[in-house]
């Protein structure tokens, strides 16, 4: 008989595909718990336990690998990230769990630790305090409500010891924003719905969010956003600024400036390649190719009012890179006003979507011709960031 978890029916059509949902870590730690507690105290081999998730949805999850003694019993399920493209995919999660004595306002004492490949917090800002273990307060609740469930379904009173553990985690963590964080030994143990949806911008906003919190815990009011690869490879090599600040926001530039706003912050400076933040130029404010394109045509318009010709329009229109159509604006000797033209229509942006409430900056460059300009914020912005 074919194995089902529940999400069968859980699927979302991005680019005219089908995309199944999946699991979080932090599921998958407390079924482990789950299952292991059910074998500790009812004496009896299961091979699948029932989740309720924080969405709502049911799971069915198999255990793995049980091992069972005395007074501990472990075992563990494996994470199923559905079609999302998730570094953690395919781990198995371990619950090791353990009688001990005591109870407290809520009944049997629980307690929940990390073991091996569960990280560990280094740093100020996160959901756990500096040298806890990265399992999230939303996994954490799940993984104690799942042993006291057990605990009560078999009139235990006495205490349990929970142990999450994650083979190869500390290898998989550093492919994941863990090392950014602060968060050292492993991954975390996360999930607030306890449901992976596949390619989830979600996921990705909350991981910003969070390096943004750890960064303003830190006592930096003011932080150095860049986009991507280009951007953090251009701020190490030719700029003056304390690379180890530099947070990576994709091409989240509004949400970013959302949060931060939120938060508090008292400025950011992008530091960004023209092909992503001459979209800015427009006022668009996710800068990935599926949400819009429309480079030429920015490039275009703010070479128009710098003084181009049709025929040099023209000529950009038909270009496919910004760098080609930098090239044009450079043979044409009208780069350097376009650039000024940009990142004037930038800084419009930043501040229109912050209504100027915090400073905004952008340094903007290109892989071939180098620092291409900034935004008349964005010379405090260093300023201030150098201190």
């Amino acid at each position: 008989m074919e194995y089902k978890n529940g999400l069968e029916d859980y699927f979302v059509i991005r680019s005219q595909k089908k995309m199944r949902y999946g699991y979080t870590t932090g599921s998958c730690a407390a079924a482990a718990c789950k299952g292991a507690a059910e074998i500790l105290l009812g004496r009896k081999k299961i091979s699948a336990v029932k989740l309720m998730t924080p969405k709502g949805i049911p799971l069915t999850l198999q255990l793995q690998d049980i091992q069972i003694g005395e007074e501990m019993v472990s075992c563990a399920v494996q994470k199923d990230a559905g079609d999302d493209p998730d570094t953690t995919n395919r781990l198995l999660i371990y619950a090791s769990v353990k009688k001990t004595d005591g109870s407290d306002a809520d009944g049997p004492a629980i307690t929940v630790e990390g073991g091996d490949g569960v990280g560990r917090v280094t740093r100020p800002g996160l959901a756990q305090k500096v040298g806890e273990a990265a399992i999230n307060p939303v996994p954490r609740e799940m993984i104690q409500k799942a042993a006291r469930e057990i605990c009560g379904k078999y009139g235990y009173e006495g205490g349990l010891s929970v142990v999450i553990s994650v083979p190869g985690g500390e290898e998989t963590a550093k492919k994941t924003f863990n090392p950014r964080l602060g968060i050292q030994g492993g991954i975390s143990i996360l999930g607030t719905t306890g449901i992976v949806e596949p390619m989830s911008e979600k996921a990705l906003i909350e991981s910003i969010r969070v390096e943004m919190k750890q960064h303003l815990a830190m006592g930096e009011e003011y932080l150095l956003m860049t986009p991507g690869n280009y951007g953090e490879q251009y701020l190490k090599e030719h700029m003056q600024l304390p690379f180890q600040k530099n947070i990576k926001c994709s091409n989240y530039v509004g949400e970013t400036i959302d949060m931060a706003v939120d938060m508090g912050v008292k400025g950011i400076l992008f530091i960004s390649h023209i092909g992503k933040f001459v979209k800015v130029a427009a006022g668009i404010m996710n800068t990935h190719s599926h949400s819009a394109d429309a480079r030429m045509e920015v490039l275009t318009a703010n070479a128009l009012r710098a003084g181009a010709g049709l025929s040099c329009a023209r000529k950009i229109l038909e270009c496919t890179t910004t760098d080609d159509a930098l090239g044009v604006l450079e043979s044409e000797k009208i780069l350097e006003k376009t650039m000024e033209q940009i990142t004037n229509r930038i800084q419009f942006y930043l501040d229109h979507r912050s209504y100027e409430q915090i400073l905004l900056g952008a340094v903007i460059f290109s892989q071939t011709y180098g620092y291409l300009g900034q935004t008349p914020n964005a010379a405090e912005l260093i300023k201030r960031l150098q201190k």
